[in-house]
């Protein structure tokens, strides 16, 4: 007989320090990679500017280049008369046409936009006065040689390669990307594009997990599904830790008779399972485990539990790997909750929430569910709201925090 339910719940906070007090996170290999083919990739060292950006002053308008000081006084009635020249450097009273991002030539400093200039018979008529640097991007204004344009740690977005790019940089070194094998257990589930029979249900966590594991950055690795089988689940972890740098498993994690994850990972390597049994819900009973160096991710089989033990447990192990200063955190917004909601005191709670625009302001709608079981909840909701051990609950018009992992409606 095995216990009836958990003797002692560890609070997510002592569990992640608990967890990483233990594991040695391993710096993963790095590989120099083409700039068109990084975004979303990490970045394994600084990026440093060789060049100052822009690299000389340039126009920001459209319009004519001029030394301000001999536009003072100028009005629509009064205009400055510059003589057009198309030399690189101008003499006074003389203007150059250009365009937004030409060189400024030698002796000016300020852009009249075009729309405050006339041109009569090859003279530039000026009615707007400008003061020196005006209209005008100086060099280093963006970046200045030897600013570090991008650290180490960084997730490369589209911004991020442009920037880079400015600087005539065409590779960057990038950290690889974590592997991480997952596998689900249970003599109920079933491959996708089989039959089911009596009693059987497909295997949607493994497919929910790898894509999880995708957008953060990791490379998953299918392990496929194991029986309720302590012998069979040993095998399948050695070969996923021999072959990953992270393994996760789900399913077979709580206290029931088939819930033989646990003592599979005790066989095969130390210290074992860590912390069995977190004061959160849902993903009560999720287990950290670390063997053989490695760390151990055990959520359970619920959809939706296993969603937010990736959420809580994963994403900050993941980028620790990828060498990021901190867990990418997710976009949030302050919303009020549609009705009062009653949650489990001692435990931190993720409520799933609609979150929509109405009347200029932002609600939040909590999702109804009985368990974590059903997925559909997940697609519903569009943010999740965590309620703290001492809360019991949330009340109605409360202001909230939610996290997104979706659009918000309206």
């Amino acid at each position: 007989m095995r216990l009836k339910g958990f003797q002692k719940l560890t609070s997510i906070d002592d569990a992640l320090q608990k967890f990483f007090a233990v594991l040695e996170i391993k710096r993963l290999k790095t590989a120099t990679v083409s700039l068109d083919s990084v975004l979303n990739r990490v970045l394994a060292e600084n990026v440093v500017a060789e060049v100052d950006v822009p690299r000389f002053d340039r126009s920001a308008v459209d319009g004519y280049a001029v030394e301000a000081e001999e536009t003072v006084g100028a009005t629509q009635f009064k205009p400055k008369i510059f003589l057009l020249t198309d030399k690189n450097r101008i003499a006074a009273k003389e203007a150059k046409q250009v365009w937004t991002g030409n060189q400024l030539p030698e002796g000016a400093n300020a852009v009249v936009m075009l729309e405050n200039t006339k041109l009569v018979k090859g003279k530039i008529h000026v009615w707007s006065q400008v003061t020196p640097g005006e209209n005008v991007s100086r060099k280093g204004e963006d970046i200045q040689k030897g600013d570090v344009a991008a650290q180490a740690g960084t997730r490369l977005k589209p911004q991020h390669l442009g920037l880079i790019a400015a600087l005539g940089i065409d590779k960057v070194k990038v950290f690889d990307k974590p592997k991480i094998a997952v596998l689900t257990t249970g003599d109920e589930l079933v491959e996708l594009g089989n039959k089911l029979k009596e009693g059987q249900i497909f295997d949607i966590n493994k497919l929910v997990l790898c894509a999880l594991c995708r957008d953060i950055g990791g490379e998953p690795l299918d392990l496929g599904i194991a029986e309720d089988d302590v012998d069979e689940i040993s095998e399948r972890l050695r070969i996923g830790l021999g072959q990953s740098d992270v393994m996760i498993t789900s399913g077979g994690t709580s206290v029931g008779g088939s819930d033989l994850v646990p003592d599979a990972v005790n066989r095969i390597g130390k210290p074992g399972v860590i912390v069995h049994g977190i004061a959160m819900r849902p993903a009560m009973p999720t287990a950290l485990a670390v063997a053989n160096g490695k760390p151990i991710l055990i959520l359970p089989g619920n959809p939706v539990a296993a969603i937010i033990g990736f959420e809580v447990f994963a994403r900050p192990l993941i980028c620790r790997f990828l060498g990021m200063k901190r867990v990418e955190p997710r976009l949030s917004v302050q919303a009020k909750m549609t009705r009062g909601i009653t949650t489990s005191l001692g435990r931190r709670n993720f409520v799933r929430v609609r979150v929509f625009r109405q009347n200029g302001e932002l609600l939040a709608e909590p999702i109804s569910a009985r368990g974590s079981s059903m997925i559909s909840t997940m697609t519903k909701a569009n943010g999740y709201v965590i309620v703290p051990e001492n809360r019991e609950g949330l009340e109605e018009k409360e202001s909230v925090s939610v996290q997104l992992f979706d659009i918000v409606e309206g």
